[in-house]
């Protein structure tokens, strides 16, 4: 299988070009292709293109640029993921698979029971790091579009549709659910959103008693999954997992 690489610079059919260093580090120095192999080179912007390797120094990948393939594999649900914020290595997986199951976008969220506490500096830093799990992610499941990974945002910022950009939130949204074990309906019981969806999952330890009364003062619906209580890095993509089988591109 050829290795995808996620390019963020212009591409165009006919040209050669420079690859961005840290894409040059990657190909030389973790996948160590060789001059005259070809990948898919994707900058988000829609489509594919089949590209290749010119020229590899040790600081300098070269690709020539050829056939543009329009293939998009975005999920036809509009989901923004409102994730309760976890643990490092819970985060990371969560975003990971968020991506593969076809997240527009993915919000972070401080909650009463958040274990972690960012400061604007390290939470600078973990978006960093999320961004690299994101595209890893593409590379990985096959998608030419990153989801947008909103900034870090407070409990009540989150549940205000009208912040657009800061927590998730999208105008269109029309259904908007909160998971609580053993509480809510089913799945099964709501009906194809038309619209964009909201998904908020709380932390480890979930949400508190406050903050699910306020998130249904706020419009959102109590979901369950079962009589099982899930991890919260579990819960997030078994709802996405059942959104795609019920109304996405898994029917």
């Amino acid at each position: 299988m050829k290795a995808r690489l996620f390019c963020p610079t212009s591409l165009r059919s006919g040209e050669v070009i420079d690859l961005p260093s840290a894409v040059a580090h990657h190909v030389s120095r973790v996948l160590r292709l060789r001059e005259g192999d070809t990948v898919t080179l994707f900058n988000g912007e829609g489509g594919e293109f089949e590209a290749r390797l010119t020229r590899i120094e040790p600081r300098l990948v070269s690709a020539a640029v050829a056939r543009h393939d329009p293939v998009e594999r975005e999920s036809p649900l509009t989901v923004t993921l409102l994730q309760g914020l976890a643990g490092a290595e819970r985060m990371d997986y969560v975003v990971q698979k968020a991506v593969e199951m076809g997240v527009a976008g993915i919000a972070p969220v401080t909650t009463a029971r958040s274990v972690t506490r960012l400061d604007p500096e390290r939470a600078s830093k973990r978006a960093e790091h999320w961004h690299s799990v994101i595209v890893a992610s593409c590379e990985q499941c096959g998608r030419n579009r990153l989801p947008l990974l909103h900034p870090l945002c407070d409990f009540d910022a989150a549940l205000r549709p009208r912040e657009l950009g800061e927590c998730g939130a999208t105008a269109a949204a029309v259904l908007s659910l909160v998971l609580s074990p053993g509480e809510g309906s089913a799945l099964t019981a709501f009906d194809r959103p038309s619209g964009a969806i909201r998904l908020l999952i709380g932390p480890e330890g979930g949400l508190s008693a406050d903050e699910l009364a306020a998130a249904q003062r706020a419009g959102f619906q109590i979901a369950r999954l079962g009589p099982r209580v899930l991890r919260t890095e579990t819960a997030g993509v078994a709802v996405l997992a059942a959104m795609n089988a019920l109304w996405g591109d898994w029917r």
